[in-house]
């Protein structure tokens, strides 16, 4: 069957599957296309495993660690790795992206390994079906409850359900976020919505005072994410939207306080404008180095900003700029014997995990993954990033 008659009878075929019926699909498939077996595995929350999907959700085979594994290096590198497997059967495996928002792998069996002519075919295959998995995705809990390696607790179940996929990108730019802890979450939040040529970003910081279980900053930090998009889209200017979320947040809960990054880039020419509302400043990383540190604080935190008008900065940025905006869980993060992580620290390994040409999201992944280390996989706070490159004016689609 061709590629276009196996996609089309994908297509068919999906109107009235469930999430539960995703497996059989890429089976169907996968004999359409001339291949053994598709098999999906989705990353679970904290990005450190692949687990694979069977007909009834989670499978019983034991996950794929995505570090030292190939398919977890399909998933990092977000490009197809072919491997022997044997006498029996060769693999392909590929990664599930809905855009660049990385959903995990599909593992391509095949009598003989995959010519290189035919593993575009393979790489549109897994793409149809990525769509499939986040369109079931609002329908269900199944693929959910696959990637959950550990109970959600509430306040992550309430703040998780509202933020952005974790990756999006255009021709010029790519934005990618990241938060930890997957599943035991405080007052942390990240959004961003791209209109025209302009992307807009926001970074929260919600503290809680004393509340229990982390609630009373899930609460504050709900309110702030629905108060910036209610603003922006209402046409605000950063500095309207500024005073909206102030004014929202205060009218609710005069003793929050909440820190927070408020940002636009104009994808045409690379200009910057930022506040920053009591927040940890924000870095501009070029060529291997810190060209600027942007200026913090710019506002008061909200909750204050009756006290003091905000103030807008602008960074011209260069082609292939990375700007790395985060929360104070991050630097604050302490090792066993009371190291504090440190901006310093930030940016070495920021740098690092940018210099070896992977994938925004995978830097953003490897940079948290790295601050978890240092404190033994448990923070004492939310630990958020979020990336934006900068391709150019004319820049090509990249990760």
């Amino acid at each position: 069957m061709t590629e276009r008659k196996a996609l089309y009878e994908l297509l068919h075929r999906s109107h009235h599957a469930r999430p539960e019926d995703l497996p059989r699909l890429a089976r169907g498939l996968a004999e359409d296309l001339g291949a053994i077996d598709m098999r999906l595995y989705l990353v679970d929350h904290e990005q450190r495993e692949l687990l694979l999907m069977d007909d009834g959700g989670a499978g019983d085979q034991a996950p794929l660690n995505i570090d030292g594994t190939l398919a977890g290096r399909a998933y990092a590198m977000m490009r197809p790795y072919a491997a022997d497997g044997g006498p029996a059967a060769a693999r392909l495996w590929v990664p599930l992206l809905d855009g660049l928002e990385r959903m995990g792998v599909v593992e391509v069996v095949t009598a003989e390994p995959v010519p290189t002519d035919r593993v575009g075919e393979f790489e549109a295959a897994c793409a149809l079906l990525a769509e499939l998995v986040v369109t079931r995705s609002a329908y269900s809990d199944t693929v959910e409850l696959v990637r959950r390696r550990a109970p959600m607790q509430m306040a992550a179940e309430m703040l998780r359900a509202q933020l952005p996929p974790l990756t999006f990108s255009t021709g010029s730019m790519t934005i990618s976020g990241i938060l930890e802890p997957s599943y035991d979450v405080g007052g942390d939040a990240f959004d961003y919505a791209v209109n025209g040529d302009i992307a807009h970003l926001a970074l929260f910081d919600a503290v809680g005072h004393g509340s229990q279980g982390g609630m009373r900053a899930v609460m504050l930090a709900s309110l702030a994410l629905a108060a910036y998009r209610n603003a922006r889209r209402a046409g605000r200017d950063l500095i309207a939207t500024y005073h909206h979320i102030d004014t929202t947040v205060r009218d609710h809960d005069r003793r929050g306080l909440i820190t927070g990054v408020l940002a636009e880039l104009d994808q045409r020419n690379g200009r910057l404008r930022v506040i920053s509302a009591g927040h940890p400043s924000g870095l501009v990383l070029r060529r291997g180095r810190v060209a600027t540190v942007l200026p913090t604080p710019t506002a008061l935190p909200v909750t204050l900003g009756e006290h003091r008008a905000p103030v807008v900065i602008e960074e011209a940025l260069e082609p292939g700029d990375v700007v790395l905006f985060y929360t104070d869980g991050i630097t604050e993060a302490r090792s066993t014997d009371g190291a504090a992580f440190g901006v310093d620290r930030l940016v070495d390994f920021a740098v690092r995990a940018l210099a070896d040409d992977s994938p925004l999201p995978e830097a953003a992944r490897r940079l948290v993954h790295a601050i978890l280390a240092h404190q033994n996989d448990r923070l004492g706070d939310d630990a958020t990033v979020l990336l934006v490159r900068w391709h150019g004016p004319a820049g090509q689609p990249s990760a």
